[in-house]
């Protein structure tokens, strides 16, 4: 049953997964064993893959331990802390061969249940509960914490790092500290005792994480409206979301609260459904307030006429979509990049909207911030566009920078002064080519600015109109300003790999991590490949120089129907067999081992020679 001539032997690089049953507590101590290798200065990246319902099904807490940084999901499984019999044998049959399988040997399990080319490691957790606690909701919560203590153990981890973590955790709470930190020694004894301390796989302090903060980003997002200068929220709750808005009071009561008075210098309002909330946000807008809401697909879907609206009246508005599975209900708590075309092309019509794509939570506060700025320049709805895995997943990342000289960009705001001058105003009169008018926010002026504001067809002054040529007119000029916007929004990362070659690849988003280690896998391999992450819609033309620099492009998304190739297609007018389909959509974080099999697997063996000859001449 023991493998022990062929374990894993690894140092700060290895991944455990943790299976256990939803609703068990089991959450907090796993972020808790996350947290204390971090202390030791080791990068971690966690991600809690868990179902929509409260209680009683399957959850897991998947961890990348990693010296050289990477945040993105490996694929497979070296340690598996088995907890749930209901997944046991997926679980078990999930780990590498030399991996190690950790779980409550209080009842006595078959042979068959096990494999021989892994480490079994018992402790009899439910037994050792059983005998220290009478109180049945303490016993769960406690045979957490035991398990983390014997993890401890076995990965010869510092005791004292996560033993102060859960006097920070508890702090002002003596009786819950003193319990916790007893069932951690009882599960860390018992391992050192009966099992063999440490294993293969080891934690070692080091000075990886430098000071890089942890943060989910669904908070940074709440943070960058902060920032950004947002001071009205309207917000229906929907799962992945939530958290933003929730993120946002938080951070408006500390500094959007005047300390003199106590007077909130903010609005924030739960509607009664996603179409309210985002008409809310546009009246602000057209008020003159930066406005955002947060929501997810079935939200997007609901709000497509008020988005069709704020297109054509010309009215700013930010849109976070914490984006999950769908269609419908879908897979709620699942994380998926699927609402790019119905937020692309939202509402009837010939819309376009500006989409911005942030790749982990530093993104989400620094592009989130910028949304703002982006939605004035342009008076248009732009939507920021996450997914669950950035949202609700802490991460590492560079810890956040504000310029306090920065200056808001409120775009081309006609002033009172202006007004009074005798200045002509047209509300949908482009002065100077560039697809933007001019606007006024209430109370400019007493008696010159006004305008009405409709989603009916209107002539450049604003007056009503059906006339075919005031209709034509404003949608030229809707698409020039659809132009302006390529060179507004943030411009696209690009990789060059260490060789010349004509494979490239496009990713976007939370892809970016798992890209990132993939491409060094292909190298290993003698797969050269420039990537290019996308980071807004519309395309710069960096973008599509990118695509008409390579003769195989690979378009790496996570959705079933290939919105992102499907964009590049519509707008660069690309031929559709030059792009190559990389899709995972199985709800779970796309993995590098994934990414970089379905590369290698396209570029057959002939094909790459063929590459280096032509690279060579």
């Amino acid at each position: 049953m023991n493998a022990m001539k062929t374990a894993l032997q690894r140092c700060n690089d290895f991944v455990i997964k943790f299976a256990n049953v939803n609703g068990s507590g089991s959450a907090s101590a796993n972020d808790l064993f996350a947290r204390a290798i971090i202390r030791m200065g080791v990068p971690v990246a966690p991600r809690n893959i868990f179902p929509s319902n409260i209680q009683g099904m399957p959850t897991w807490y998947e961890m990348r331990v990693s010296a050289a940084g990477w945040l993105g999901r490996r694929g497979g499984c070296d340690l598996m802390v088995a907890m749930n019999p209901q997944t046991w044998d997926k679980d078990v049959a999930e780990l590498e061969s030399g991996g190690y399988l950790f779980y409550d040997s209080t009842k006595q399990l078959p042979r068959s249940k096990f494999r021989d080319d892994i480490t079994v490691l018992g402790v009899p957790l439910t037994e050792m509960c059983n005998r220290e606690y009478s109180d049945a909701r303490q016993r769960q919560l406690f045979k957490n914490v035991m398990y983390v203590g014997a993890l401890t153990a076995l990965l010869a981890m510092e005791f004292a790092e996560v033993e102060k973590l859960i006097g920070e955790q508890f702090r002002g709470k003596d009786k819950l500290i003193s319990a916790n930190i007893n069932a951690l020694k009882r599960g860390y004894e018992y391992a050192r005792e009966h099992l063999p301390c440490p294993i293969g796989l080891r934690v070692e302090r080091s000075d990886q994480v430098g000071d890089r903060i942890f943060i989910d980003g669904n908070s940074a997002c709440g943070l960058g409206a902060v920032y950004g200068g947002a001071t009205v929220a309207a917000w229906y709750p929907i799962t992945p979301s939530t958290s933003v808005v929730e993120a946002f009071t938080s951070y408006c009561r500390k500094y959007r609260t005047d300390p003199d008075n106590g007077a909130c210098r903010y609005a924030i309002i739960q509607a009664e459904d996603e179409l309210a909330s985002i008409g809310m946000v546009i009246g602000a807008g057209w008020n003159g307030a930066r406005a955002f809401t947060a929501t997810s697909g079935p939200g997007i879907s609901l709000m497509q006429e008020f988005f069709g609206l704020a297109y054509f009246a010309e009215i700013p508005a930010v849109i976070v979509d914490v984006q999950r599975g769908g269609p419908s209900t879908g897979m709620p708590t699942r994380t998926q990049q699927s609402d790019l075309l119905s937020c692309a092309y939202a509402s009837h019509g010939d819309t376009k909207h500006v989409l911005i794509f942030p790749e982990d939570p530093y993104e989400c506060f620094e592009l989130g911030a910028q949304a703002f700025d982006l939605a004035e320049r342009l008076q248009t709805p732009v939507f920021v566009m996450t997914d669950l895995d950035i949202g609700m997943n802490d991460r590492l990342c560079k810890p956040f920078a504000w310029d306090d000289k920065q200056r808001y960009d409120r775009g081309k705001l006609m002033t009172y002064e202006a007004l009074e001058a005798g200045k002509d105003f047209g509300r949908y009169l482009d002065v100077d080519g560039d697809g933007i008018p001019y606007r006024t926010i209430p109370g400019t002026h007493p008696t010159r600015g006004a305008y009405f504001t409709r989603g009916t067809t209107r002539n450049a002054y604003a007056k009503y109109s059906e006339a075919g040529a005031d209709y034509v007119y404003n949608m030229e000029r809707l698409r020039r300003k659809f132009d302006t916007a390529r060179s507004l929004v943030p411009a696209p990362v690009l990789r060059a790999a260490k060789e010349p070659t004509t494979v490239g690849v496009i990713h976007y988003g939370s892809t970016s991590a798992a890209m990132e280690e993939a491409s060094v896998t292909l190298e290993a391999q003698g797969i050269h490949a420039d990537t290019l992450r996308v980071r807004a819609f519309p395309f710069s033309d960096a973008v599509l120089d990118f695509v008409a620099a390579h003769e195989h492009v690979f378009v790496v998304e996570q959705n079933e129907s290939a919105q992102l190739r499907t964009l590049l297609i519509n707008e660069g007018e690309i031929n559709p067999k030059k792009l190559i389909r990389v899709l995972h959509y199985d709800g779970t974080p796309i993995t590098a081992r994934y990414i970089a099999a379905k590369i290698a697997d396209a570029l057959s063996e002939r094909k790459v020679t063929s590459i280096r000859k032509k690279v060579a001449t």
